[in-house]
């Protein structure tokens, strides 16, 4: 199978192809680097969303909006499908990579992290590239300077011109679809935090509602988190015995954290907005299903909390 980096550079390629279309644009940066602006100065969309999260999972996830409902209102849901989960979702999509240059901050994500490898996660999963060209997505309100694509360049060992970085901000409907796109990857990451056997994990599906767009990027966080912890229900294909999927289930979904129960907005305001004040269990899905396709049979963790989406989403009761 070809590297992620090079599978999430042809759907890149694919999308400037239709720049217009998705309401995007690419630009040169000052001693070289790519980017592709998804909601900076250009508006971005839908579409460009879906195609931010394929490229997020390096192609190796199907991305949809499906219809849905949250309380009875009607609302697009995220879905997400992949028989690569590890390495669609953790060695690429998993949002580990914290860029930080003089006022520049983003968080980083895409197959550009497994070129990079220094992550703790690539040790567990035992995954890396040596490649000449990277892609990756990135979660900020600024464009990335030529330092920050210096840094990459330097981190990943390639040129600075072979750097594309694609960005939207949270508050943005391109940025929101491929945040809430994270269903799987957030319920890998706590397994893997739970030291539960990552090869066991064969496919997975997983979906979530599509938030209001928010005022500002801070709004934005608390309504995509939301999105996850208590709206987004996920499925997993597992293999081998059901006594550690009975033993590490109740601990997966987001109902399992002493801070769950109120908007991440109110939380993280309670934690003076430091996300590693929070409770890291309360970071996965509502809902969290193993299928365990040995034995045929199936254990349902958590529970989805629509009155707390409501909340959070500013809707009418």
């Amino acid at each position: 199978m070809m590297t992620l980096n090079v599978r999430a550079h042809r759907v890149v390629e694919a999308l400037l192809e239709r720049a217009d279309e998705h309401k995007i644009a690419a630009h040169p940066i000052e001693r070289g680097g790519r980017l592709v602006d998804c909601g900076l100065e250009v508006r971005g969309g839908l579409a460009a969303g879906l195609v931010l999260a394929r490229i997020c999972t390096a192609g190796l996830a199907d991305v949809t909006l499906v219809p849905g409902e949250v309380g009875g209102h009607a609302c697009p849901f995220v879905q997400i499908a992949t028989d690569h989960p590890v390495r669609a979702c953790l060695a690429s999509q998993y949002a580990g990579w914290a860029l930080s240059e003089g006022k520049f901050f983003a968080m980083g994500s895409g197959p550009m992290r497994a070129a990079r490898g220094r992550e703790k996660i690539f040790e567990k999963i035992g995954y890396c590239e040596e490649v000449e060209l990277v892609v990756g997505v990135l979660e900020g309100r600024k464009k990335p300077t030529a330092s920050v694509i210096a840094t990459i360049a330097d981190e990943c060992r390639v040129a600075p011109s072979c750097v594309t970085l694609l960005v939207a901000p949270t508050a943005s409907l391109a940025g929101g679809v491929q945040i809430v796109a994270r269903s799987v990857e957030t319920a890998l990451h706590k397994l893997s935090e739970l030291d539960f056997d990552l090869t066991r994990i064969q496919s997975a599906h997983g979906f979530a509602p599509l938030p209001p767009v928010a005022a500002n990027d801070l709004a934005g966080i608390g309504r995509t988190n939301d999105a996850i912890l208590y709206g987004a229900r996920v499925t997993l294909y597992v293999t081998g015995d059901d006594d550690t999927i009975a033993d590490v289930g109740p601990k997966v979904p987001s109902v399992s954290s002493h801070d769950y129960g109120e908007p991440f907005a109110a939380i993280f305001a309670r934690y003076n907005n430091d996300f590693y004040a929070v409770d890291p269990h309360l970071f996965s899905p509502a809902e969290v299903v193993f299928q365990n396709v040995d034995s045929g049979r199936v254990h349902v963790f958590g529970r989805t909390a629509h009155d707390v989406l409501i909340r959070s989403f500013s809707w009418p009761p």
